[in-house]
């Protein structure tokens, strides 16, 4: 069926009313980007811009998603499913949908009665035993997205296989023959909202995880960047002993505009302009930030003169050197200890690991992976021996309660260490240099280039074909000794995946593949050695990306 096909059908059968209104005041450019496609599972589900349309995110696309689940859950036999929403508009609407979708097919829905972290969904699965979870959520993305997030029994997102069963189940569905299903119907019987007392079953055990520096003398400015952090966050933080906590007043309370910040990713420095005023005001220590759905966590901390901004992979590192030595001084180290990050993950990681004779093991971008991870000690009888998880991407998670990033935990932790280190007169950038002296200064940032549309999808594709037939001799002046496609190796235990990773004489690292969330190319660069050198090496690979992927 053409695209035009498609819209007509939708202006034929859809009964939305602000779907209508999108459908009439369409350009034939916007119909066909909006109807030459569909949505499909990414790294993370489903994500997509608000608007009508097969390949966007609104109320036909959620419930067809939906329905789709409740085929595989019927088809499986599962009769249960925590939900929960991000703070985005339509989210509490798509979840109410979702809601009623799968309570139609006779399944149970435990609801939360408003935007909760993404983590607490996925306690919420484990703690109520439910066959799997969803959260409308579209994390960092911009404010016109949205997502919806699938998780198994675990409390993991949805490795591929199953991802790709579902997806089946969803191509079968056929809209428009059926109204969409009211929640109103089902409310108080096969939908029931969860209380006050699972949040505090969950705050207790991220509590237990912190390792218990005192947080007494710690100054610290917080923004949920209008999310759904804005209650948990500070009322963690507050029962783990920190007096002094202030919240950027324009970001405290939940907004799907995001007002002052349109693209409220943590990783982004203008996300945290507010938040550093307010510091600077306030002679703060150190800066806390969650993105909408709080499952990641960006930091600045106080170096003496200005707030710096810590990289996923700098916090991930801090974090890891505070647990394995605060375990270690307590005798609470466990031994054979493991370590997870993601192969686009810093490799300073397996420096540090090293020194407390801890395993790291490396895994596929996404968090369900190292969550995975996590499962596999578990059936193993060892799930003691998971220590730490990170991504560069500012994804956090220590213990074994959720198997998804957690922005509480991470938001505990780094004020333990930032306090841990102030009692010793030291600020997170001084340990940061004295772990650089000691294991080698590694510098590794993120490139991405946009290709948006169905004709930059077709340009993104061509460009990564192009660097598996013709990959790039040098990095800089320093020639390539290894190049590992990800869709085909098999020196690693791994699912194939669209990544290409690159290394040279000098240690430098390439690595590239697409985002699974964002119509991106992502290139990762990582050089080590002096300062200085670092830059131009990063700058002379950066120049080389620049040019092949037309910046």
């Amino acid at each position: 069926m053409s695209y035009i096909d498609e819209y007509n059908k939708w202006c034929k059968y859809a009964t939305d009313e602000q779907i209508q209104a999108e459908l009439r005041s369409m350009s034939d450019e916007e119909r066909k980007e909006a109807f030459g496609g569909e949505l499909s599972f990414g790294t993370a589900g489903l994500r997509g811009i608000m608007t009508a349309g097969t390949a966007r995110m609104n109320v036909y696309t959620v419930y067809r998603a939906t329905e789709g689940l409740a085929c595989y859950m019927d088809a499986h036999g599962y009769k249960s499913c925590a939900i929960t929403y991000d703070s985005r508009n339509n989210s509490k609407r798509f979840c109410e949908l979702a809601s009623a979708t799968l309570a139609e097919h006779g399944i149970k829905v435990y609801l939360t009665p408003e935007c909760m972290p993404t983590p607490f969904l996925s306690f919420m699965v484990r703690t109520l035993h439910c066959s799997m979870g969803v959260n409308v959520t579209a994390s960092h993305n911009p404010a016109e997205y949205n997502g919806y997030k699938v998780y198994d029994s675990s409390g993991c997102q949805l490795l591929d296989d199953d991802a790709g069963e579902v997806t089946r189940y969803i191509a079968a569905v056929q809209l428009f023959e059926k109204p969409l299903p009211d929640i109103k119907k089902y409310e108080g019987k096969l939908v029931q909202y969860t209380d006050k007392l699972l949040e505090e079953m969950y705050i207790d055990r991220v509590l237990r995880e912190g390792p218990g520096a005192s947080l007494g003398a710690l100054n610290v400015v917080y923004t949920p960047l209008n999310g759904a952090g804005y209650r948990v966050v500070p009322e963690t933080l507050s029962r783990a002993g920190l007096l002094n906590l202030t919240t950027v007043p324009e970001q405290a309370v939940p907004n799907g505009d995001f007002p002052t910040c349109p693209y409220p990713n943590p990783e982004k420095a203008e996300t945290l302009t507010l938040a550093k005023q307010l510091a600077f005001s306030r002679c703060a220590d150190l800066i806390i930030a969650n993105d909408p759905d709080c499952d990641r966590l960006g930091a600045a901390a106080w170096d003496g003169k200005d707030f710096r901004q810590l990289t996923g992979n700098e916090v991930g590192v801090l974090l890891a050197d505070y647990i394995l030595s605060t375990l270690k001084r307590k005798g609470k180290l466990p031994a054979a200890p493991v370590l997870v990050k993601t192969i686009v993950t810093t490799p300073m990681l397996d420096a540090l690991a090293a020194e407390y004779g801890a395993e790291v093991r490396d895994v596929l971008t996404g968090f369900k992976y190292i969550g995975n991870v996590i499962g596999k000690l578990e059936l193993q009888g060892c799930v003691g021996r998971y220590v730490f998880g990170f991504e560069e991407s500012c994804g956090y998670l220590k213990g074994s309660y959720v198997r998804d990033k957690d922005g509480v935990i991470a938001a505990l932790l780094i004020a333990e260490c930032a306090a841990s280190l102030k009692s010793q007169g030291k600020t997170l950038t001084d340990r940061l240099a004295e772990l650089y002296d000691k294991f080698g200064h590694y510098l590794q940032l993120t490139v991405s280039y946009r290709f948006d549309g169905l004709s930059g999808a077709e340009v993104k594709q061509k460009l990564l074909n192009k660097l598996r037939a013709e990959p790039f001799a040098t990095l800089g002046d320093s020639p390539v000794t290894d190049i590992c496609d990800f869709l085909s190796q098999t020196k690693y235990d791994l699912p194939k995946a669209d990544v290409l990773r690159l290394r040279s004489v000098d240690g430098s690292q390439l690595i590239v593949r697409p985002s699974g969330t964002e119509p991106l190319i992502k290139c990762y660069i990582t050089v080590k050695g002096d300062e200085s050198g670092n830059r131009t090496r990063y700058e002379a690979i950066k120049a080389q990306t620049d040019k092949f992927f037309g910046a």
